[in-house]
């Protein structure tokens, strides 16, 4: 008989993993979390409903979605499919259902122009409570208590959504606090090791690392089957698809391809101009998106944490500055007040604008593209309140709706690879559901109106969670 090739059987692990992955029932859940859960049976019949699958086919109107011991057991029109005896059957008449948000670069650190913190309390249930049932952190400011806030999520300890941890930043010299220097491939490798036998599935590259430093970060994440982004600058995106990246952060935003004269392993300070006068539709950028595509490099889009400093953008919203507290929130407004005061001056709205345009093209050449939050910044762009930012500045770059919710959940599972499990509603997959009252593809504002969140077929409470975080981000 002949050997299975490694391949294959990698196939078959993962699938017989995601057939026997229990589901996470209510009743294993600590006090604390079912004080969110609102529902909790084990077979559950949502009926009535708009579903936006994920995958993106059109809206379908009037369905009926039937949860199974936290699968997704059947969806069909209403009428055509039997909801079993003894069903908890919710009729969900002027609602839309959308997959388990899946958020890329969706940090449980938080900074402003004056703090940075480890949000170990309001983070997640800021995430849960938006939509997002999974997140990739994307560079931890603190990996050990990602790793114990993951562990705590999947033990049912603290309400959040399941969690893909990122090492912690690697970078070249003079790094910023919380990020580690690298000085020689060597040392690369090593920090990656370590993490990975830590238990991080991701690393992120940051914009002072070599070319050299990467390749090996690169080297050695491969060699343990875990997987490579990065926010880089002193390595170009092409230059890092040549190395053999997976992923690339920010989208156009940190991309020094186009800088004239760039010196090998050095972030020059012409990123910004050098794309104030990139036309996305010529050779220059074109060439970049073609080697990711025939690569198969993903772009993260983070629009909503670069909006924050387009002048007068984003939307003040009396729910995010509820959310901060009191010292926070000052703070963002003061800074925000600063953008406008200097609106004369700044190039953001035309970069901005070509960021979008860039992301447009990557899809339309057949680049994956997911999205997430990244709250850093000046702090406006909070966990999962940014997320649904996203939702409307993909529209306002050009996608449909049901574009832009492809990108937010199915893509999303794809650059994780759980696609096979997660991201959209599909029969047989995990019931991770969004419940949303009204109709977000008519009227992309309603993607806030988050009423329930499925993970795994347990539902909870939205507008709980993120009521219990109100006055606190930014402090814990």
């Amino acid at each position: 008989m002949r050997k299975l090739s490694l391949a294959v059987f990698a196939m078959i692990a993962v699938l017989a993993y995601a057939v026997a992955l229990p589901a996470q029932q209510a009743t294993s859940l600590s006090p604390e979390v079912r004080a969110f859960v609102s529902v909790d049976a084990p077979v559950v019949a949502l009926t009535h409903v708009r579903v936006v699958d994920g995958t993106g086919a059109p809206p379908a109107d009037d369905q009926t979605i039937v949860i199974e011991n936290g699968r997704i057991a059947v969806l069909g029109r209403f009428g055509q499919v039997r909801v079993p005896q003894g069903a908890r059957v919710l009729d969900l008449t002027g609602h839309t259902v959308v997959p388990g948000l899946i958020g890329l670069h969706d940090h449980t650190f938080y900074t402003t122009r004056g703090r940075t913190v480890q949000l170990d309390f309001s983070a997640p249930r800021l995430y849960l409570g938006t939509g997002l049932t999974t997140i990739r952190t994307t560079g931890a400011a603190s990996p050990y208590a990602e790793l114990g806030m993951k562990r705590s999520i999947e033990r049912g300890e603290i309400p959040g959504p399941r969690m893909h941890v990122t090492g912690p930043y690697i970078n070249g010299p003079n790094p910023r606090s919380f990020m580690y220097e690298v000085s020689s491939p060597e040392d690369a490798r090593r920090v990656v090791a370590y993490w990975a036998e830590e238990g991080a599935s991701w690393f992120k590259a940051y914009t002072q690392i070599s070319r050299q430093e990467l390749a090996a970060a690169i080297d050695e994440a491969h060699r343990r089957g875990l997987k490579v982004t990065g926010h880089l600058c002193s390595v170009s995106f092409r230059e890092a698809v040549a190395l053999g990246i997976d992923n690339l952060e920010h989208g156009l935003f940190t991309n020094s391809d186009y800088v004239a004269g760039k010196a090998p392993n050095m972030c020059p300070s012409t990123v910004r101009e050098s794309l104030l006068d990139l036309d996305v539709t010529g050779p220059a950028a074109q060439a970049t998106i073609r080697e990711m595509v025939q690569k198969g490099v993903a772009l993260t889009s983070t629009l909503a944490v670069y909006e924050l400093s387009y002048p007068d953008r984003p939307p003040l919203e009396d729910r995010v500055l509820e959310a901060m507290a009191p010292e926070v929130r000052q703070e963002y407004l003061d800074t925000r007040k600063q953008i406008l005061e200097n609106a004369a001056r700044s190039t953001v709205p035309e970069v901005f604008h070509k960021a979008q345009a860039f992301e447009r093209e990557f899809v339309k050449a057949g680049g994956l593209l997911a999205a997430g939050v990244d709250p850093t910044g000046i702090g406006g762009a909070l966990p999962g309140f940014g997320d649904q930012r996203n939702y409307e500045l993909l529209i306002e770059a050009g996608f449909t709706p049901v574009e832009a919710i492809r990108i937010m959940s199915l893509n999303g599972a794809k650059v994780l690879g759980e696609d096979r499990r997660l991201g959209s509603i599909e029969a047989g997959k995990v019931a991770d559901l969004v419940v949303i009252r009204g109709d977000p593809v008519s009227r992309p504002a309603e993607i806030r109106n988050v009423m329930t969140v499925f993970k795994e077929g347990v539902g909870y409470d939205a507008p709980k969670l993120i009521a219990s975080v109100k006055g606190i981000v930014g402090v814990r």
